[in-house]
């Protein structure tokens, strides 16, 4: 099996796994079930992905690659910092508020092992967040504010309270014009604390 073969494989089976987690939760959406709504074998997901967690580690991994993509790729060329958090702050919202992984927090909110909380926070999180405290060095350089109290600035002034509302179902998925305004307002409020505290 080729690479484009596999990679075509991957993508059945995570869209077989999202479909199964939206009808049966996470305890429900077995390694077997998923296998046989994508037409594949059991034994094939657990040679891919070693068990469920990792195959659902691998889908928010997917689901992040984009955000993570435009980071490293911006801290290896060394890209202007502030350019670079304009450029990933409507990519990082719409991947926050998608779809995909909304469908993927309410299934852990709902399971009661911890274990598809575990596998976000891995896959998503723990990838991110370190390249966003990397980049906030940069921009926080000859100052005496810590990165990782920059990034959770720029994430609570980016973000809110708009994952936890989709996730219950208190607002809908926003528009692309919804989201580039969110940016502005949040990057220019993020741009006055970081100046403010810089003086």
């Amino acid at each position: 099996m080729n690479e484009d073969e596999r990679q075509e494989r991957h993508s059945a089976i995570s869209r077989a796994a999202y479909a199964l987690l939206a009808e049966h939760g996470y305890v429900g959406a077995s390694m077997l079930r998923i296998a046989r709504a994508a037409k594949a074998s059991n034994e094939t997901l657990y040679r891919w992905y070693g068990n469920k967690d990792g195959l659902f580690r691998a889908m928010v991994e997917d689901n992040a690659a984009e955000t993570r993509r435009l980071l490293e790729e911006a801290l290896e060329g060394q890209d202007d910092p502030r350019t670079t958090l304009e450029r990933i702050a409507p990519v990082f919202l719409a991947m926050l508020l998608g779809d995909k992984a909304v469908l993927l927090n309410r299934a852990a909110a709902a399971d009661p092992t911890g274990k598809l909380g575990a596998a976000i926070s891995a896959g998503g999180r723990g990838q991110v967040m370190p390249l966003l405290d990397r980049l906030m060095q940069h921009i926080c350089a000859g100052s005496d504010i810590p990165p990782s109290e920059a990034t959770g600035w720029f994430l609570g002034l980016l973000v809110g309270d708009l994952q936890v509302r989709r996730i219950i179902h208190d607002c809908p998925a926003p528009s692309r014009e919804d989201i580039n305004a969110r940016c502005r307002k949040a990057l220019q409020a993020f741009d006055r604390l970081i100046d403010d505290r810089a003086r």
